[in-house]
């Protein structure tokens, strides 16, 4: 008895590949929906209480985006956050404070700055400003009506704590 192997057709090869390739996409998609979820959870409790702040800033340009939030392993408790905040034409952010510290680095514009009991000072490209726990930010602005602003935030606080809470007027 002899068996005949027969080639597969190109037709059929190409619709294994494909099948193979969906395949590969439907288990791509649900490992993806089961991390996913757990990514957002642990970035939204770090930047989008900053994010609040926006909304009832002076500008819809005004936006804040998550660089990156890391636990500190050599200090247990501690996380590192970074954001990107851009304050569009006249953009502001209402009165607040912060949960542990910050550094604020000027990478486009000028900001606007004032710490209560300070003076309010004017930061150019390439400067910082530090800001310790608790310390109320009574001006956060764009010293700009006409041009764009941004700065990098660096926070080091307590993890799960709220980075910004608004000041009542």
């Amino acid at each position: 008895m002899s068996i005949a192997l027969e080639m597969t057709p190109i037709a059929d090869r190409a619709r294994l590949w494909q099948l193979l390739v969906a395949s590969t996409a439907i288990v791509c998609a649900v490992v993806s929906a089961k991390i996913f979820p757990m990514k957002m959870d642990a970035i939204s409790e770090f930047p989008l209480p900053l994010c609040a702040a926006d909304a009832s800033s002076g500008s819809s340009g005004n936006k804040v985006e998550l660089i990156s939030s890391n636990a500190l392993p050599d200090i247990p408790g501690k996380r590192v956050t970074i954001v990107r905040v851009t304050y569009g034409p006249g953009g502001f952010t209402p009165p607040h404070r912060h949960a542990g510290t910050v550094t604020a680095y000027i990478t486009k514009g000028q900001i606007r700055s004032q710490l209560a009991g300070g003076p309010v000072e004017i930061f150019e490209v390439g400067q910082s400003f530090f800001e310790p726990p608790g310390a109320i930010h009574l001006v956060s602005a764009n010293a700009s009506n006409t041009d764009w602003a941004e700065l990098i935030a660096v926070f080091v606080a307590d993890e799960g704590a709220q980075l910004t809470t608004l000041i009542e007027p």
